[in-house]
C-alpha cells in the first residue's frame, strides 16, 4: 500500500530510486584486472609440471658436473665448492607471486615482498635439497650469495629460510646477504680465491657474472652467446619469467613502477623483441 501511494504522489522519486538500484546495487561486482601481465607467467609457475621439471633437470645436471669434478680432483688441489643464489633458485617464491595476483598487482611490489619474507612461507625448490645434500656428503663446500634488504633482520630471515628447509651450511661463513648491492661477483671471487668453484647456480645471469648487469637487452644476449659453452657446465640456470635483471635491461631498473607507460613498454617488448 505504501509503495502504491508513493507511486501516485511522487513517481519521480520512485523512478530515481529504481534507477539507482539498477545502476549500483544490482550490478555484478567488478572483475579483477583481466589484463594483468603476470597472470600467464604465474599460472605457469604454479601449475605446470614443466616448470618443476626444469628445476629437477637443472639440479640433476649440477650433480653430474659435481660428480665429474670429484672424479678429476687432484689430491693437492684446493677444496671444491659450489655457489648458489637463494630466491627462485633453491627457495621457491611462488606464493609471493600468487599474492600479488590476488591483490590485482601486476608489478613486483617491494613492500609486499618485505612483508612476505618474514612470514616464512618459503619452501625448498624442487631438487635443490637433494643436490646440496649430495655436495656435503662428498665434501664439496656449499656457499650462498643473495641480494635482499628487509632491514636489520635481513640476514636472520635468510638464514632461517635455509635452516627451516634443512639446507646445509646455514651460517655466516657460508651465507652472504648483500643488502646494498646486487654485485655478487666480489664475494664469488673471494670464494674462488680459496676454493675450486665447480659451478654457480641461479635464476638470473647476474648470478654468474657482473658482465650481465646491463641496461641493454642486445648487450646481455651478446654476453650470453659469448658464454654459451658455460651453460650446463659452469653455469646452471633456473627459469624465472616474472622478475630479474632482464627487467632492468628493459626499463633501466629492476623494479619499475606499475604505470600504464611501463605496461605499454612490456607489451612493446613482447611484440617487437626489443
Amino acid at each position: 500500500m505504501l509503495l502504491t501511494r508513493l507511486l501516485h504522489r511522487q513517481p519521480g522519486l520512485i523512478c530515481t530510486l529504481l534507477l539507482t538500484m539498477l545502476g549500483s546495487g544490482c550490478t555484478a561486482p567488478q572483475a579483477p584486472n583481466s589484463t594483468n601481465m603476470l597472470t600467464v607467467a604465474v599460472a605457469w609457475k604454479q601449475t605446470a609440471a614443466e616448470y618443476e621439471a626444469l628445476y629437477y633437470q637443472a639440479f640433476n645436471l649440477a650433480q653430474m658436473q659435481v660428480a665429474r669434478a670429484l672424479e678429476a680432483r687432484q689430491q693437492d688441489a684446493p677444496p671444491l665448492a659450489v655457489i648458489l643464489d637463494l630466491d627462485d633458485t633453491i627457495l621457491d617464491t611462488r606464493t609471493y607471486w600468487a599474492s600479488l595476483l590476488a591483490a590485482d598487482q601486476d608489478f613486483f611490489d617491494d613492500g609486499r615482498w618485505d612483508a612476505w619474507i618474514p612470514a616464512n612461507q618459503i619452501k625448498a625448490s624442487p631438487g635443490a635439497l637433494a643436490f646440496l645434500e649430495y655436495c656435503v656428503a662428498n665434501q664439496v663446500e656449499v656457499f650462498y650469495v643473495t641480494s635482499r634488504n628487509q632491514g636489520p633482520e635481513t640476514y636472520a630471515y635468510a638464514e632461517a629460510h635455509l635452516r627451516n628447509n634443512g639446507f646445509p651450511n646455514a651460517d655466516s661463513e657460508h651465507l652472504t646477504v648483500l643488502t646494498d648491492s646486487s654485485n655478487k661477483q666480489i664475494r664469488q671471487d673471494q670464494i674462488a680465491a680459496k676454493y675450486t668453484v665447480i659451478l654457480k647456480v641461479g635464476d638470473n645471469l647476474n648470478d654468474f657474472s657482473r658482465d650481465y648487469y646491463s641496461t641493454n637487452t642486445d648487450a646481455r644476449k651478446a654476453t650470453m652467446r659469448r658464454d654459451q659453452a658455460l651453460f650446463g657446465s659452469r653455469y646452471i640456470l633456473l627459469p624465472n619469467p616474472t622478475d630479474g635483471h632482464w627487467v632492468r635491461a628493459l626499463f633501466g631498473e629492476s623494479e619499475p613502477a606499475p604505470s600504464d607507460l611501463n605496461r605499454r613498454r612490456f607489451r612493446q617488448a613482447a611484440i617487437t623483441g626489443k
